[in-house]
């Protein structure tokens, strides 16, 4: 059975991870060719205008996360209808969020640029980018909910075919828009607004193409039922502030990193990426973890649920080494790939080991993250987000930020990271195997 377990882990996890590393390795070709061009605030434009996004998009990750939670419990109760619903729910969701983030973009962008202390040719550039690159919003709120119904359906196939298509697309679009065209950060928008659409293309002809009996049991009536209705707004509810306080955490870090001036900014945003990759890869093993989860306690199988978790663990712990050992070796050449200013250079070396001892401790927070939203335990997810960013996080930066600087952002969010693993481990007993 131990076999068994991990080959349906690696199944899940592989095509997972190739589809999650797609996103951190292609956009750090959009951070290279952006951080080669002439002049830094380029790549402080991008850095402003995608956090932006991530305040948006993150906060609506329930789309796939609870998607992925309640598909899954349904596909191991073996409940077809339900398995419909759970995508056309989510789906009518992402489509009136899309559409009304293009109609409030003005809002939006005012309040964003009233927060951010940037400098005027960052916030330039940003604004440049960010009113274009909001046009794509029904489309990339629409593939979150197909990602996570076929993660639900213990499929990661088609996940992967989506989302590395829409990365290889994005990086093809702005090195054209960039090099042919002669255009910077907008040229970096406009190629991402095309490559989403293409996503969401695809995204509905694998879904007709082979999923298409559950048209089947979709009716307005069962769509509109009180009771699944009522549990679908709770744990998306939950998750969305979960989430938030997430985006908020990593808002916060690029608010703060600008404030220290365009080459800090610059700086944090290449060791991001570092910290990003990470994250990406072992959340392969975390969206494993949400659909198998959510299958056994579905059906009601407590022997493969912890089977499944102890493995998971062992695999991403292991992935989190991995990093830890690349980082301390060949830091120096990863940091040259994304810029060949020197400064900014010299000021990412000197904060690397930041990026180096988070690798393992972020392992942790990310696999209790799946299962957590495979088991559907939302609340207690979201009051232990909570209890880190607003106990752990903020009072912890602004306790050393004098003395430390920018060192003091980082130690912020290694500790958040930490407080995280730690409650989350600690709730596990009552929140996680008490539900079989």
């Amino acid at each position: 059975m131990k076999t068994s377990i991990n080959k349906q882990i690696l199944s899940l996890a592989i095509p997972n991870i190739l589809t999650n590393l797609s996103v951190p390795l292609l956009s750090s070709v959009d951070t290279a060719v952006v951080g080669h061009l002439d002049k830094v605030y380029y790549l402080g434009a991008i850095a402003v205008g995608s956090m932006i996004f991530n305040f948006i998009y993150w906060g609506f990750g329930f789309l796939r996360m609870g998607t992925t939670g309640l598909t899954s419990q349904a596909f191991g109760q073996n409940d077809d209808r339900e398995i419909s619903l759970n995508l056309f729910r989510p789906l009518a969701v992402a489509l009136i969020s899309g559409f009304a983030l293009m109609l409030l973009q003005y809002f939006i962008a005012e309040v964003a640029f009233y927060v951010i202390d940037a400098s005027p040719e960052v916030e330039k550039f940003a604004k440049e980018y960010f009113y274009i690159r909001i046009y794509a919003a029904p489309a990339t709120l629409a593939i979150y909910v197909f990602h996570g119904w076929f993660l639900g359906l213990q499929n990661a196939r088609y996940p992967m075919i989506i989302l590395v298509t829409v990365n290889i697309l994005n990086v093809i679009f702005n090195l054209l828009f960039i090099y042919q065209f002669d255009m910077k950060s907008d040229g970096v928008a406009l190629g991402t607004v095309i490559a989403q659409y293409s996503g969401l293309l695809i995204s509905i002809l694998l879904f007709t193409g082979f999923y298409k009996k559950y048209l089947k049991y979709f009716t307005l009536s069962d769509l509109l039922e009180f009771s699944k209705l009522k549990t679908f707004f709770k744990v998306n509810t939950d998750i969305f502030i979960r989430t938030l306080a997430l985006v908020f955490v990593f808002s916060f870090f690029t608010a703060e990193s600008a404030a220290y001036g365009d080459d800090i900014l610059a700086a944090n945003t290449i060791l991001m990426q570092l910290w990003i990759i990470l994250a990406y890869a072992v959340d392969g093993f975390a969206f494993a973890a949400e659909s198998l989860v959510g299958k056994f306690i579905g059906a009601g199988d407590r022997t493969n649920l912890v089977k499944s978790i102890k493995h998971i663990f062992a695999w991403g712990i292991g992935l989190g080494l991995f990093f830890t050992v690349v980082y301390s070796l060949f830091g120096n050449q990863i940091i040259a790939i994304y810029t060949s200013n020197e400064t900014v250079i010299a000021l990412t070396l000197s904060f690397l080991f930041w990026a180096i001892v988070s690798q393992l401790i972020n392992s942790v927070s990310f696999i209790w993250d799946g299962i957590y939203i495979g088991a559907t335990a939302t609340s207690a997810m979201r009051n232990m987000m909570l209890l880190s960013t607003l106990f752990i996080f903020i009072p912890s930066y602004f306790v050393f930020k004098d003395s430390l600087g920018n060192n003091a952002l980082w130690l912020a969010l290694v500790l958040f990271m930490i407080s995280r693993a730690l409650f989350l481990t600690l709730l596990a007993k009552r929140s996680i195997f008490s539900k079989v």
